[in-house]
């Protein structure tokens, strides 16, 4: 069985040898990094965002996510560090002149070139297809190249004019080095804003428990001697009603003097006492006053 007919087999075809490693692409992996989502694996389109790992997500991917993270996804571990939308920042990229759309070569009768990118350094003019190193910014969300960011050094965005600093700065689809020190910083930064919260309601509790201190102290003389009261039995009602009395004595004058006339007020001028019905001028005489009318249903 086989081999006849004058057919002459190769050694390959006869000794089955060690399997070769597969080698990827390097074309299809910097297509999936930087021309598809990291998280549904669609094709980028704006709006597009980036997490502080440096990683491109279509937005409408990660709000269905964050809407409901318990649904089966492919690439569900590359985003759990996306608690909320502050975790992550909408990019400001800068269009490329030269990208003709996904059907510019529909013909089949002209170059193709894989390696041309969306999206281009505002500076520079690099484009973004994974052969340059490309950064954003926290602050502002402008993506430049590394090139730009080393050869013209300002703490000042290229772009919006915003200001930031080198802590600011994320490398897009980095090395795992790269991700590692990023994941550091994410880490240090969440801790950060953890103790700053742990403090502000520390001081919000200091600041509530002095004023139920005051409370309870003004509310303790009248329980203390209304429990006295209940001992001893021997105090007057007299003696009790005597303090009561001289407190709202006390009471009636300083709500009496609160209630002062604006027109006696001396500080004040006449204009912003002729505001009031107390001034003189919106005093009537009874020639002026007219008398008041009523009808019957009827009267319509």
């Amino acid at each position: 069985m086989g081999c006849d007919g004058g057919t002459i087999p190769k050694r390959h075809e006869l000794v089955k040898g060690p399997k070769k490693v597969e080698k990827v692409d390097k074309n299809a992996e910097l297509a999936a990094k930087w021309k598809h989502c990291g998280l549904s694996q669609e094709k980028l389109r704006r709006p597009i965002v980036a997490c502080e790992l440096g990683r491109l997500y279509n937005k409408d991917a990660i709000i269905e996510y964050l809407l409901d993270k318990s649904a089966e996804r492919p690439n569900a571990e590359a985003v759990t560090h996306i608690r909320g939308i502050k975790d992550i920042k909408e990019l400001n990229l800068t269009d490329n002149p030269e990208w003709e759309g996904e059907r510019r070569n529909a013909k089949g009768d002209r170059y193709e070139d894989i390696h041309c990118g969306m999206f281009i350094c505002p500076v520079v003019g690099l484009e973004m297809n994974g052969k340059h190193r490309f950064c954003y910014l926290q602050t502002c969300g402008c993506v430049f190249s590394e090139r730009a960011l080393k050869e013209v050094k300002t703490e000042i965005c290229h772009k919006c004019g915003d200001p930031f600093k080198e802590d600011d700065v994320v490398v897009l689809n980095g090395t795992k080095e790269e991700i590692d020190k990023l994941r550091e910083k994410m880490e240090e930064r969440r801790a950060k804003t953890k103790t700053k919260k742990s403090k502000k309601s520390k001081a919000v509790e200091t600041v509530s428990t002095p004023a139920e201190s005051i409370e309870d102290a003004q509310s303790s003389p009248a329980g203390g001697a209304g429990k006295s009261l209940q001992n001893g039995g021997e105090c007057s009602q007299s003696a009790v009603a005597g303090p009561s009395g001289s407190s709202q004595d006390t009471n009636a004058s300083t709500v009496s003097a609160t209630k002062r006339s604006i027109q006696d007020m001396q500080g004040k001028s006449e204009v912003f006492k002729s505001l009031f019905t107390t001034h003189s001028s919106a005093k009537r005489s009874k020639d002026q006053i007219s008398n008041w009318v009523t009808h019957t249903p009827y009267h319509f």
